[in-house]
């Protein structure tokens, strides 16, 4: 077995990885250093790891309870494990009405006690259950919080969830033994010793195909036009250090929009095809194209 994402995650790229242009250096054993500062669900990194001969991975985001989850699969998997245990049988246990309200009290207890934790203790790793129980188990498997940090997802009618896998846990936990996991803003990726054997890869918050694209938020932290050009900012520093460089984000519908074009007018720009499967509305849900920024090009 090899390790996958243990968390659904809005904007997960599992099912683009065959899209993915990764460089030829990867391929051929030359890359030995990944580096992903917008984690999420971390699909790309577990494709990586599981296929390629890295020697070191540095995983960041600035989603604090995200971070969390992995440190504690990271250190206390077992403890983990056995939390996921409880929620899983008392929960699979109940009538549809039940998990209801029991769904909302896990929600209600997460959001009334939730906190920055420095260290693995006993209530961080009830946290890290909560939120992959959230998970697993509310509407659409999102991961959301409104402008309070307040999970806010409502509950998902799924019949039989599976809200603990411990055979993935465990081969995560291992794989996590040798990854450096922070707390950090994109930016602290200028600080660290990239270079020509390193391969980074930006999958941040989608800039809005157009102003009625609310999606907000994993985090309390919005990801306006700013914070879009200060990533492409970080983006034309770590080209100069040789450093292979992937970006995804979304394609503008409005063929007037040259957001991307300006701002990487230097790299190579392709598309590609995502299922969009966030909007609530079924109907509006499906094929949206999205653009794949590098700064190399395949088979070169």
């Amino acid at each position: 077995m090899i390790a996958k994402p243990f968390l659904k995650w809005a904007g997960g790229k599992t099912q683009l990885i065959k899209q993915l242009q990764y460089p030829d250096e990867l391929k051929q054993g030359l890359i030995t250093s990944y580096y992903e500062p917008f984690v999420g669900g971390g699909a790309v990194f577990f494709d990586i790891i599981n296929n390629y001969p890295i020697k070191s991975a540095y995983l960041s985001d600035i989603n604090v309870e995200l971070i969390l989850v992995y440190q504690t699969i990271q250190k206390q998997v077992s403890k983990l494990i056995d939390l996921l245990d409880i929620y899983q049988t008392e929960y699979l246990s109940l009538d549809e009405a039940s998990r209801v309200a029991y769904f909302y009290d896990i929600r209600a207890e997460y959001n009334c006690s939730h906190k920055n934790y420095k260290r693995i203790t006993k209530n961080a790793i009830r946290q890290a259950a909560q939120i992959i129980f959230l998970n697993k188990t509310c509407f659409n498997g999102l991961f959301r919080v409104n402008k309070s940090g307040k999970f806010n997802v409502p509950f998902g009618k799924y019949k039989n969830p599976k809200i603990l896998d411990a055979e993935n846990l465990i081969k995560v936990a291992q794989i996590l033994q040798s990854v450096s996991l922070k707390v950090a803003d994109f930016s602290e990726l200028e600080k660290l010793p990239v270079n020509q054997n390193s391969f980074i890869y930006f999958d941040p918050p989608y800039r809005p195909i157009s102003k009625t694209s609310t999606f907000t938020s994993y985090s309390t932290f919005q990801f306006d036009n700013m914070a879009q050009i200060k990533l492409a900012n970080t983006f034309k520093l770590l080209d100069k250090t040789g450093a292979k460089l992937m970006l995804s984000n979304s394609k503008p519908i409005d063929p007037k929009d040259n957001f991307f074009v300006k701002h990487y007018a230097d790299f190579n720009i392709m598309n590609i095809k995502a299922n969009r499967m966030i909007n609530s509305v079924a109907s509006k849900r499906g094929k949206i194209a999205e653009l794949l920024i590098t700064n190399y090009v395949v088979g070169e």
